[in-house]
């Protein structure tokens, strides 16, 4: 009678459905900042507030071993996404998991499954390309014998030259800088990547074996991949899905080639256009009220 008993609550486990890769639910975040606005009469400032929401209900899940493509304009909500997924900002409503832990109350469980590249990638700027690797493994616990063969094998597939290795990262332009910044995420072998235009600084060689370090990672350890970027052609080769944040909100979600029937389009440019009524930015336009919130709230 026990033995029927266990057994019972073992297949319930076998056939329950394992949470998403990434749940995300009515997410929303706001920015506050002081402004100070010049008074003509007075001809003096006074002080005032502005606020800016710059996720307005966005709601998705993926899959694990998916990858997703979020495209948006600087000031979409982006790189907001992406700091909100990796626990380093905190949300003004609704809720985001990782594998079923959640990004606030369980954020030491988020943090040991994601890795976030982003385009404002820090590191011990005096340090060289393979010291930073060689710290953020120890971070996360793995040995030098682990990394000694690891660290000049992934940096050459990011491509970043062998030669400049040893190089303090302060002297390495930014799309060198950018390619360290994959390589440490990679490193781990995380379970998630968050990518937030990972390729942006790179040339045009670097981009292509970028991505496809991107593809191999998916396939050899099984990652969820949510990549937000400009470049339109990125998404459409790399992504099963592919979604349109605008102005904060997550237009849609869905392949490529449903998003341009959708909209009677022959690319997602022009689909884009049709979505939003404006034209898509072309990577490396400024955004001055998106500069500003990096600056103060990142």
């Amino acid at each position: 009678m026990t033995e029927i008993q266990e057994a019972v609550p073992m297949e319930a486990a076998r056939r329950a459905p394992s949470p998403p890769a990434i749940a995300v639910r009515e997410l929303r975040k706001e920015f506050t900042r002081r402004d100070r606005k010049k008074n003509e009469s007075r001809r003096r400032f006074r002080k005032g507030r502005r606020t800016r929401v710059a996720l307005d209900g966005v709601t998705f899940t993926i899959e694990r071993g998916e990858t997703v493509a979020i495209l948006g304009q600087n000031g979409s909500g982006k790189s907001t996404l992406v700091r909100l997924l990796s626990t380093l900002l905190l949300p003004d409503g609704g809720d985001a998991a990782i594998f079923g832990h959640d990004v606030v109350s369980d954020h030491r469980a988020v943090r040991r499954l994601v890795n976030r590249v982003s385009v404002e990638a820090s590191f011990f700027k005096k340090m060289s390309a393979a010291e930073n690797l060689s710290y953020a493994a120890r971070y996360y616990g793995m040995t030098s014998k682990e990394t000694r063969g690891k660290i000049p094998e992934i940096l050459t597939r990011v491509g970043f030259p062998a030669d400049r290795r040893d190089e303090s990262m302060e002297n390495l332009s930014r799309g060198m800088q950018q390619k360290v910044a994959l390589a440490r995420a990679l490193l781990t072998s995380p379970v998630v990547l968050l990518l937030d235009e990972p390729t942006t600084g790179l040339d045009p060689r670097s981009k292509l074996e970028v991505q496809d370090f991107i593809r191999e990672i998916r396939v050899s350890h099984d990652s969820t991949i949510l990549l937000c970027t400009h470049d339109l052609g990125e998404a459409e080769i790399l992504a099963e899905r592919v979604g349109i944040l605008d102005r904060g909100r997550l237009l849609f979600l869905e392949p490529a080639d449903e998003i341009k029937r959708r909209y009677g389009a022959a690319t997602l440019e022009e689909a884009f256009f049709a979505a939003t009524g404006r034209e898509f930015e072309a990577e490396g336009d400024e955004n001055e009220d998106d500069d500003d919130d990096r600056e103060v709230f990142a």
